[in-house]
């Protein structure tokens, strides 16, 4: 196995690289939609495309199995666009560069996309596949899941005939999800006021950090760098006379940002300090993080005496007193599920411009009440600074199902086929089966998906063994759906 080409199962590969060419960051869906249309016409399946670029692709039941019901095999479209600093892609035109690495499939510098690529390519694979005895197969693929499950959300499900239905959208091997959190995104947006300064101007980097998907991620309490670079401008404060010129941190309201830039001005008898005291701070937090995020660094740049317009004090206070004192990461934990978390919140996105700082939040809760006290709790302080608050791509829990047919057929058929028992688990990270099963009546559905490392972040990886595993796995479910109502 030392190219990509020889990797199995190569009908996978064929579409997981044709995925990988294609620019389908959320938002930017229309040339991953009309791929797969394009694949429907070409294999004779009819097909649905709406106008949020939402795809429906069925394939009728195989010879015997006219009388078996239907399943459902779901996942997204959109990918999260995440790249280091030095990488020069731009995803809304330039492809995935794969590279290969012993059993780990990623991508240089970016994502890998397998969240959802994944989902795709056994899709297309699966319906590509004339040899599999199957059901009637409905393929769903939505958009936007991604910021806020909004393809799943607009999606019409009337054609749709299956009752249980396969989400390909995890990624452990071996667990088998059965209920999530329900999720929202909120923004704070707080007016913002400048004024012309001549000073000596610093531009300051927290940088190093791990992110992560802020759903299943936010239990590992990594550093948040635009939470950090709040806390630093408070330890700043409490010794320093200093304006703000700019502030940006992360790109993605359910991505933990991994880094955050600031532009200050200062008087030039204070920059000696100014240094002490970032050295200080950045002894700190690698104290704190050496075991989470051990690639932790604070970093100052010295530039010229400059004119610049920064912050007025009163707006600088609101900012930074917003930035201190909003809350971020874990919440609660489960008191029903050991080791599970309840509810959390991500300081995702950091934002000034020349009118307003804006603040943007992935919040999460299996408990709605909670989600709601999160949301309050934002709106309170930013309306309390003069603000606004907006929330979107508000989608619900799923919870769990204890009568499950399908989960009892594919447990005995991954004992069956692995000769161990699968794990049964419920997740904090928000999942489309909630918007189905409040579209779909009775719906029995679970998520399930090789193994996927670092999603979300440029470190993404996909396991290729468990790739071809669960190739195989879901073959045989799919072939013996003839039992599920036995």
């Amino acid at each position: 196995m030392n190219t990509i080409e020889d990797l199995q199962p190569k009908e996978f590969y064929k579409y997981f690289k044709d995925i990988a060419a294609i620019p389908h960051g959320s938002k930017d869906t229309k040339g991953i939609s009309d791929y797969c249309a394009a694949f429907a016409i070409k294999h004779n399946l009819n097909y649905v495309q709406d106008e949020h670029n939402n795809i429906i692709i069925i394939k009728e039941a195989s010879e015997g199995y006219e009388n078996v019901p239907a399943v459902i095999i779901q996942g997204h479209l959109d990918m999260v666009c995440e790249k280091e600093s030095d990488c020069e892609i731009d995803f809304t035109k330039d492809g995935l560069r794969l590279e290969l690495n012993g059993k780990f499939l990623s991508a240089k510098g970016t994502t890998l996309g397998a969240d959802d690529g994944v989902a795709i390519a056994y899709s297309l694979a699966l319906l590509a596949d004339d040899t599999l005895n199957h059901p009637r197969m409905e393929i769903v693929l939505t958009t936007d899941e991604e910021i806020g499950l909004l393809g799943a959300a607009a999606i019409d499900v009337s054609m749709l005939q299956g009752k249980y239905m396969i989400n390909i959208d995890s990624d452990i091997e071996g667990m088998f999800l059965t209920s999530c959190a329900g999720g929202m995104t909120a923004k704070c947006s707080i007016p913002v006021n400048y004024k012309d300064e001549t000073m000596m101007k610093y531009t300051i980097k927290i940088t190093g950090l791990q992110g992560g998907h802020s759903g299943s991620e936010i239990d590992k309490y990594r550093g948040n760098s635009n939470k950090l670079m709040g806390r630093l401008m408070y330890f700043l404060s409490k010794e320093l006379n200093y304006g703000i010129v700019s502030l940006n941190g992360g790109s993605k309201d359910n991505a933990i940002p991994r880094e955050t830039i600031a532009e200050i001005l200062l008087e030039e008898t204070d920059c000696s300090q100014l240094e002490e005291l970032i050295h200080s701070f950045d002894k700190i937090v690698k104290n704190e993080y050496m075991t989470n995020d051990m690639g932790i660094a604070v970093l100052l740049e010295k530039n010229d005496i400059q004119k610049e317009k920064m912050l007025t004090p009163k707006s600088k206070e609101c900012v930074q007193f917003l930035l201190m004192n909003t809350p971020n990461g874990v919440q609660n934990m489960s008191s029903d599920i050991k080791g599970l978390v309840q509810t959390s919140l991500n300081f995702g996105i950091l934002m000034l411009d020349q009118e307003k700082c804006e603040m943007t939040f992935s919040i999460r809760s299996a408990q709605n009440s909670e989600k709601q006290a999160i949301s309050d709790q934002l709106c309170y302080m930013t309306e309390f600074l003069g603000g606004e608050y907006q929330v979107s791509g508000e989608y619900p829990s799923w919870p769990y199902k204890k009568d499950s047919k399908l989960r009892e057929l594919m447990v005995h058929i991954y004992e069956k086929q692995f000769g161990i028992i699968p794990k049964i688990e419920a997740i904090h990270a928000g999942l489309e089966c909630g918007l189905f099963c409040e579209k779909i009546k009775n719906l029995d559905t679970i998520s399930i998906g090789p193994e996927v490392f670092d999603i979300h972040t440029p470190k993404e990886r996909m396991n290729v063994e468990s790739v071809a595993r669960y190739w195989q796995f879901i073959r045989s479910v799919i072939s013996s759906f003839k039992e599920i109502e036995d």
